[in-house]
């Protein structure tokens, strides 16, 4: 971004602070009526500094990590923050969502995206748009938590949680006997690929050679466990918990259990569009914000998850949802509760985009051979993640300076197995792990 359009995207900060103070934490959304996008918008809150445009194409895939902008659209948020014209569309797969993103909406396509983390980085460098490089921005975390991985009941007995060491044998049975042996994830090198990985990794099995990985969109998951055509995927919910309420297969582990509070999906734009329109940016950032802290709220989930549920979002059971976004899970093989495990959007630091996170993310893409291994990760990362933006759109709506993240790193990280990730040293863990492509 130039030095004008970051000048341009702060100074929209002090004209809004005075009013949405007071509406810090959402209250004014606190009550349980959805206030629908059909219905008149509310007033926006920084009419003295006005976006430089009311419109902007978002789009999202019907994962429940995409809960914030479906709540921003239809309780009226976006609007309130002079942005009453916002589309938030369903894409079909993150295949999809990459290629609308390439076309922006001058040509058809959206503008930015809920996301899985490593594509705006994939994409902004052409590694999955045949060279086409289209710049893109983070500009804020979405979620912590809440995928899953599951497995078709033909490994029910085995009641697999996070050591997925028993399917070794069991893999190697079903390919002997003939059969191919296909694991699911969403996206080459995107939050699921690399989840799956690391779990079957951990357990001795090599994702790339023990066995198949295959690419099918989210809400094709569960048609397909159906169909036996794969034998274990990684989703987020609402999949995983549909999964076993059609009795099609169990979860093995949701994804808290492999790496607790990990970062998932984003909010990211084109660097061109955030780069021309910064008050619009900033508008819809400071919506996002409030959305999170929303639907991050215990007394909203119900209500939230009715919303998600309908027709033109998910067209997904409300049953399907609500249990895992209230921290109870129903595994098919063991119950528990806990809501640390649930997906966050707020709470616990969520919304902001750690660097350090970002850079596990192109550490194991690197690892996987989706990078070359002399990326300069620093550089890109201070390209594509717009922290200096969360922040400022944090203060404007009156976030605490408590809760605002002093640093752009998380520091080290554990995972289940005791592996731990220093963003100090990215190549120690690397050179840690035993099964990888580098």
């Amino acid at each position: 971004m130039s030095n004008l359009s970051r000048r341009k995207f702060l100074v929209t900060a002090g004209a809004t602070t005075a009013a949405t103070l007071l509406m810090h934490g959402c209250s004014s959304q606190s009550s349980n009526t959805t206030a629908s996008s059909d219905t008149a918008s509310p007033s926006p809150v920084a009419a003295t500094d006005p976006p430089e445009v009311t419109t902007a194409k978002l789009g999202f895939i019907a994962l429940t990590d995409a809960a914030p902008l479906i709540i921003a659209k239809e309780k009226g948020i976006f609007a309130k923050y002079g942005m009453p014209d916002v589309e938030v569309q369903k894409q079909a797969s993150w295949g999809a969502t990459r290629d609308n993103i390439v076309l922006g909406s001058g040509g058809g396509g959206i503008d930015g995206a809920h996301i899985l983390t490593p594509m705006p980085y994939l994409i902004s460098t052409g590694k999955v748009t045949n060279g086409n490089k289209v710049p893109m921005y983070i500009l804020a975390r979405l979620n912590v938590n809440g995928q899953g991985i599951q497995l078709a009941n033909t490994y029910a007995d085995l009641a697999v949680e996070a050591d997925s060491s028993p399917l070794k044998a069991a893999f190697a049975k079903t390919k002997a006997d003939g059969k191919e042996v296909k694991v699911a994830m969403t996206f080459p090198g995107g939050t699921h690929d690399l989840w799956i990985r690391y779990w079957l990794a951990a357990g001795g099995i090599d994702p790339d050679k023990d066995v198949s990985t295959i690419v099918v969109p989210p809400p094709q998951m569960v048609a397909n466990v159906k169909t036996n055509t794969m034998e274990a995927f990684c989703v987020g919910e609402p999949w995983p918990l549909q999964t076993v309420n059609q009795d099609v297969g169990y979860n093995a582990l949701t994804t808290g259990e492999l790496w607790m509070n990990h970062p998932e999906k984003a909010f990211a734009m084109r660097s061109d569009w955030v780069d021309q329109h910064p008050k619009a940016a900033k508008a819809l950032l400071m919506a996002v914000l409030e959305a999170q802290q929303w639907c991050d709220k215990d007394e909203n989930k119900e209500e939230m998850c009715q919303i998600v549920s309908k027709r033109e979002w998910f067209k997904v059971p409300y049953e399907d949802i609500i249990d895992r976004s209230q921290g109870i899970y129903d595994m098919g093989v063991r119950q528990f509760e806990s809501k640390e495990l649930m997906q966050k959007y707020w709470r616990d630091n969520a919304s902001y985009p750690y660097k350090s996170h970002d850079l596990w993310f192109l550490t194991e893409d690197i690892r996987w051979g989706y990078f070359e291994p002399d990326l300069d990760t620093t550089a890109l990362i201070d390209q594509v993640n717009r922290e200096d933006l969360w922040r400022e759109a944090a203060q404007a709506l009156g976030v605490p300076e408590s809760e605002i993240p002093t640093s752009t790193s998380r520091g080290v990280e554990t995972f289940f197995d005791g592996t731990t990730f220093d963003p100090e040293n990215p190549q120690a863990y690397l050179d840690s792990l035993a099964i990888k492509r580098v």
